[in-house]
């Protein structure tokens, strides 16, 4: 994601927010109904998936800001996740026809510059709601319904344990606690081949306590 040139005096507000919402909980769900199935996706079937297993609730108390904002989440995962998954695997990402190729395309370079606009805007979290705090809180709630969703252990782990499950020392900065985390959670993803549903847990328990310094 590419951001202003900061002033002296002042942190953009784009990075504000993006330090502040940690990764979007929706991409981990999203890549369990996405490799449960060979068929594409609507985004708007998407979500309705999501919301029956409860982790999409209402956004916004006006219809139209509502729906922005559901697709704006939706899409922001999609983008996030399709850089997760590659070299490996390609995720096509438009919004009547969502879908996970085993296969990259030959041309997929072309297929990333061709949708550069549309990706940087969704991965901008300036344009889902100016209010730092309203993001923030919006992924709090997330997070909590994803720990009811995956099982995860109400109790976090101390700072020393979570990074012996990253496999880091004190030493790490955010960056690579915030690669660590996105490696780790691919790796051991109970619908990805090798996958194992107790790892997946201890490393998301994992990230629970350290995303706040990520």
């Amino acid at each position: 994601m590419l951001f202003a040139k900061p002033s002296i005096t002042e942190e953009p507000q784009s990075i504000r927010v993006a330090n502040t919402k940690g990764d979007n909980p929706l991409i981990w769900p999203l890549l369990t109904v996405l490799q449960a199935s060979n068929q594409s996706w609507k985004i708007h079937h998407l979500a309705t998936e999501l919301q029956t297993q409860g982790l999409i609730h209402q956004l916004d108390e006006n219809p139209g800001n509502d729906l922005f904002k559901r697709n704006f989440l939706l899409m922001n995962a999609l983008f996030e996740l399709q850089e997760i998954l590659l070299p490996k695997q390609w995720l096509q990402v438009k919004a009547m026809e969502i879908q996970i190729f085993r296969l990259v395309p030959s041309n997929v370079n072309l297929l990333i510059m061709q949708d550069t606009s549309l990706r940087e805007y969704y991965l901008d979290w300036n344009n889902y709601d100016t209010s730092e705090n309203v993001v923030r809180e919006l992924l709090e709630a997330f997070w909590s319904n994803y720990k009811s969703y995956i099982g995860l252990n109400i109790n976090l782990m101390n700072k020393g344990n979570a990074l012996r499950v990253f496999e880091l020392d004190e030493s790490a900065t955010a960056r690579d606690i915030r690669k660590q985390w996105r490696r780790l959670a691919l790796k051991w993803h109970p619908d990805r081949p090798d996958g194992d549903a107790a790892r997946f847990r201890e490393v998301c328990e994992a990230w629970q306590s350290l995303r706040d310094i990520a």
